[in-house]
C-alpha cells in the first residue's frame, strides 16, 4: 500500500499469511467466482445465486460494523500523534516544511486522480443496490450541496451519530475530540491510550475478517456475474487502468518536476538511485517494509542522514500519494458510479480536502483502507455502501496495490530530497557520485 499500504487492510500488520499467497488466493477467488456466477446465470441455478449472495453479503456485513469505530479511533489517535513532529525550532521548521510539501503534492495527486476518474468513469455500466431496505433509495439521491453538508454535520447527540450510522457526523465528532485531546496534552493521555488500544483491537478484528476476503470475493464477484453478466468486469478493468494511469502521472510526471524545479536533481539521477527500491516496493506492496531501503536511497541522493532518519519514516506513515490521494479519489468515483450516486463539485472538493488533510489527521495509521473509508464517510455514504464498495474493490486490490505502493515510496524519497535542498541539507558530492552505500538487506515486513 502501501500499507496496503499502505495499511492495506490495516489488517495485515503482522500477517502470518504470506502477502503473495494471499494475493494469489484473492485472484483465484476472482476467477472462480466469475466461473460460478457464469454457471449460475447459464443454468438458472437459483440456489447457487442465493449461496453466492449470502457469502458476499455476510463478508460485507462483517466489514460494515468496523467502519465507524475505525474512523473514530484512527482520527483521534492520528491527530494526537502529530505532537511527535515537535521538538525545537529546527525540528519544527523542518517538520512544517516537510508537511507543507506533503500537502502540496497530495493536492496535485488527488486532482490527477479525480481527472482520470471523471474521464474514465470506472464504475459506469453497472448499478448495485445495497440489500438493506433502508438504503434502497441511495441510488436515487441527488448530488448534495454545501447546505446539506453543514446540516448533516452536527449530530443531535453523540450516541445517535454511531447508532444511526451517520458517518460524516462521526468524522466531525472525531475531529473535535482529537483536537481537544491534542490541546489538553497529558491530561487527555489516558483517553488517547484507550482509543489507541481500541484502534489496535479493531485492526486485529479487521485482520481476521480480511482473511475471509478470498471467500468474500468469490461470493461478491460470483453474485455480480450471475446478476449482471460479464459487463461487471469492465468497471474493475477501468478501475485498474485508471489507478495505474494516475499513479504513473504522479510517479513519472509530478515528482520529476518537483525534483528538477525545487531540488535541482536530475530525474534520471533520482530514478537511477532509487529504482531498486521502487521495484522492491512494487513487488512487496509495503512502504513500511521498504523503509530501510527508502532511507538509504535518500541518503544516497545526498540527503543529510539525520534529516533522512526523520523525514523518511514520517513520510512512510503520512506521505502516501498512491494510497491516500490518487486511489481514494478514483475509488470514491468508482463506488459512487456503482451505486448510481451522483457527485457534484461540493463532493469533489470534499475528496480533495480529505486527501490533503485526512492523511495528516490520521498520521501513523494512514493507508488505502483508512483513507478510502474516510473519504466515503466524508461524502456521506451509508456504512453499508462503504463496506460493499470496499469489498468489491478488494477483488483487484493486489494488482492495484503494487502501483500504489511504488508511487508512495517514490514520494517518500522525493519530498525529503526536495526539502533537504531548501534547507542546505543536500550533499551534491554524494548526489553526483555514481552510487552510494549499498542498500540495506531488506528485512521481512508487512504490506503497506
Amino acid at each position: 500500500m502501501s500499507t496496503s499500504d499502505e495499511s492495506a487492510a490495516p489488517a495485515a500488520r503482522r500477517p502470518r499469511i504470506s502477502p503473495r499467497a494471499f494475493a494469489v488466493a484473492i485472484l483465484t477467488s476472482l476467477v472462480l467466482g466469475a466461473v460460478l456466477g457464469w454457471a449460475a446465470r447459464r443454468t438458472d441455478a437459483e440456489w447457487l445465486v442465493t449461496t453466492l449472495d449470502l457469502v458476499g453479503s455476510t463478508f460485507t456485513d462483517l466489514l460494515t460494523f468496523t467502519v465507524l469505530p475505525l474512523i473514530f479511533t484512527a482520527i483521534v489517535v492520528g491527530i494526537d500523534s502529530l505532537r511527535a513532529v515537535g521538538g525545537g525550532r529546527t525540528a519544527a521548521r523542518l517538520g512544517g516544511k516537510t508537511a507543507l510539501w506533503f500537502a502540496i503534492t497530495s493536492l496535485v495527486s488527488v486532482v490527477i486522480g479525480l481527472l482520470v476518474a471523471t474521464a474514465l468513469r470506472p464504475g459506469a455500466g453497472v448499478r448495485l443496490v445495497p440489500d438493506d431496505a433502508d438504503l434502497r433509495e441511495v441510488s436515487d439521491q441527488e448530488a448534495g450541496s454545501w447546505s446539506d453538508l453543514v446540516t448533516g454535520l452536527v449530530p443531535d447527540n453523540l450516541i445517535s451519530a454511531f447508532a444511526d450510522g451517520e458517518t460524516l457526523q462521526v468524522v466531525f465528532i472525531a475531529l473535535l475530540i482529537g483536537a481537544a485531546c491534542y490541546a489538553l496534552g497529558d491530561t487527555a493521555r489516558p483517553f488517547v491510550e484507550v482509543n489507541r488500544s481500541l484502534f489496535e483491537v479493531i485492526q486485529r478484528v479487521l485482520g481476521w475478517i480480511i482473511r475471509l476476503a478470498p471467500l468474500g470475493t468469490l461470493g461478491l464477484i460470483g453474485n455480480a456475474v450471475a446478476t449482471y453478466g460479464g459487463e461487471f468486469f469492465a468497471p474493475l478493468l477501468r478501475l485498474t487502468a485508471g489507478t495505474y494511469l494516475a499513479c504513473a502521472v504522479v510517479l513519472f510526471g509530478v515528482y520529476p518536476v518537483l525534483l528538477r524545479g525545487i531540488a535541482r536533481v536530475s530525474p534520471l539521477r533520482f530514478f537511477a538511485k532509487s529504482w531498486t527500491v521502487l521495484q522492491f516496493a512494487f513487488v512487496s506492496r509495503s512502504s513500511s517494509a521498504t523503509l530501510p531501503l527508502s532511507r538509504q536511497a535518500a541518503e544516497n541522493l545526498g540527503v543529510h542522514p539525520s534529516y533522512a532518519s526523520f523525514a523518511v519514516p514520517l513520510a512512510t506513515t503520512t506521505k502516501m500519494d498512491g494510497c491516500a490521494a490518487v486511489y481514494p479519489a478514483i475509488g470514491a468515483v468508482f463506488i459512487a458510479d456503482l451505486f448510481g450516486i451522483p457527485l457534484g463539485w461540493p463532493q469533489y472538493l470534499t475528496i480533495v480536502l480529505v486527501a490533503v488533510f485526512g492523511a495528516i489527521a490520521t498520521a501513523g495509521v494512514t493507508g488505502w483502507f483508512t483513507m478510502l473509508t474516510l473519504t466515503l464517510a466524508a461524502l456521506g455514504f451509508p456504512p453499508q455502501v462503504v463496506a460493499t464498495g470496499i469489498a468489491v474493490v478488494y477483488a483487484v486490490d493486489p494488482i492495484l496495490d503494487m502501483m500504489r505502493t511504488a508511487t508512495n515510496v517514490a514520494g517518500q524519497i522525493a519530498i525529503p530530497t526536495a526539502v533537504a535542498r531548501t534547507e542546505g541539507l543536500l550533499d551534491d558530492e554524494v548526489l553526483a557520485s555514481p552510487s552510494g552505500p549499498p542498500l540495506l538487506e531488506q528485512p521481512a515486513g508487512t504490506r503497506g
